[in-house]
């Protein structure tokens, strides 16, 4: 497929690569035009436009928040504006439900198809093609975008024919994930101040009650406080657990815990902490039980 690209950070450069590498032919247009680059050594094109990167069969956006979505999506000359009738756009960004809703109705209107198709993985699992692609749109638009979602993912869970319920999975899960590293930094700060190796502590856990990754590996960069450089920044875990409570609030679903975690994203990020990776506000209970070396980011 003849396949534009928006957005090449550190998830986007992986996800292009692997189009590269699926024989698609991948044109790229990012803000910071140099981030290109690598791209550009594996056959991809470069353009200077929006515009100009849409003119193919296909359009992927992977970008960091629905400021930077709305204005390549929705802007004068942006996708809906540009994309041929009957052209893909496929949204691999973290977005809103209501942002979601609202492309999938402009698309509509300009007779082009849609597919918000958020994942699951790291910067790693982008770059190795192993990412878990939560996908939903009609059928046909689905249909349109398996080439796409199985250069750039292992799996792909199409969830329904309403592009916005993908995005309320993606943001429901990342509000799971959240919720586990801050109960890991709390089990962490209880033993440690209690004498109790932290690596030690983690091994039990893994090998007996939550032998899973999401345990082993946000456990293990609480336990050694390896949060750079950041695989997921803590503002964006920050929007992320926001958009959430967005959607629950709309939906009328109380999340307390969610309540939470947007208070102890804020403390990081007030505490000079948004460098870090969002796995740090599991360091914030060691914080505050004065734990030596871990009262400071």
């Amino acid at each position: 497929m003849n396949v534009g690209f928006i957005g090449v950070g550190r998830m986007g450069t992986g996800m292009a690569a692997n189009l590269l590498k699926a024989q698609h032919q991948v044109t790229v247009w990012n803000r910071t035009p140099e981030k290109a680059a690598p791209l550009i050594a594996q056959g991809a094109k470069t353009v200077p436009t929006v515009s100009e990167v849409c003119r193919g069969e296909a359009v992927v956006t992977m970008l960091a928040n629905d400021e930077a979505v709305e204005s390549v999506a929705l802007g004068a000359d942006g996708i809906v504006a540009s994309l041929p009738a009957g052209a893909l756009h496929v949204s691999s960004s973290t977005i809103s439900v209501a942002l979601s809703k609202r492309l999938a109705d402009a698309h509509a209107k300009a007779g082009q198809r849609f597919v918000a198709a958020p994942v699951f993985g790291r910067p790693d699992a982008a770059a190795a093609g192993k990412l878990f692609v939560i996908a939903a749109g009609e059928a046909g638009a689905i249909e349109a975008a398996t080439p796409i979602l199985d250069a750039i993912g292992q799996k792909t869970f199409v969830v329904s024919d309403r592009p916005d319920a993908a995005n309320l999975v993606k943001l429901s899960g990342n509000f799971l994930l959240a919720s586990v590293i801050e109960s890991l930094g709390e089990a962490f700060a209880l033993v440690a101040k209690a004498g109790i190796d932290q690596h030690q502590y983690l091994e039990v856990m893994t090998s007996t009650l939550f032998d899973a990754p999401v345990y082993r590996n946000y456990g293990a960069m609480i336990a050694n406080g390896r949060f750079e450089p950041a695989g997921f920044a803590a503002p964006l875990g920050q929007k992320d657990i926001r958009l959430a409570l967005a959607a629950a609030e709309d939906l009328r679903v109380p999340m307390p815990l969610a309540s939470l975690l947007r208070d102890r994203f804020l403390t990081l990020v007030a505490r000079g902490g948004e460098h870090l990776d969002w796995s740090a506000i599991g360091k914030l209970p060691a914080m505050d039980a004065g734990l030596g070396a871990s009262t400071r980011l």
